[in-house]
């Protein structure tokens, strides 16, 4: 046999169990991504006269504005009211997101590889 050769085994220390449970972290990943994206989150502005609804994917699903919202001489606090309630319902999908992918790598700091 040459020196240096390949001499059995991954190299690098990685060895089975650890592609295996690298494995099943993609596949829970994966599972988890399809709830979030599924998921509908909700968020209210102006005491409830406007909300929003949107997916983990960051789709709007519905916007709903209370008719006592509607002053013709300010529609622009029911734009901001509107804007509010999106960027709102968005963080809470986004705070949810992390929060799984933390629980599911058990904290690791994947540096932007999922």
């Amino acid at each position: 046999m040459a020196k240096g050769g390949f001499r059995g085994g991954m190299g690098g220390g990685m060895n089975m169990n650890m592609v295996k449970q690298a494995q099943k972290m993609q596949q829970d990943m994966l599972k988890m991504q399809e709830e979030m994206e599924s998921k509908e989150y909700e968020a209210t502005v102006g005491g409830g006269v406007v909300k929003a609804v949107v997916n983990g994917k960051h789709e709007v699903l519905s916007i709903s504005i209370a008719p006592e919202a509607v002053d013709p001489d300010d529609v622009e606090m029911l734009q901001d009211m509107i804007v509010g309630a999106v960027n709102e319902a968005m963080r809470k999908a986004d705070t949810e997101a992390s929060q799984n992918l933390s629980r599911l790598t058990g904290g690791l700091n994947l540096g932007g590889l999922f």
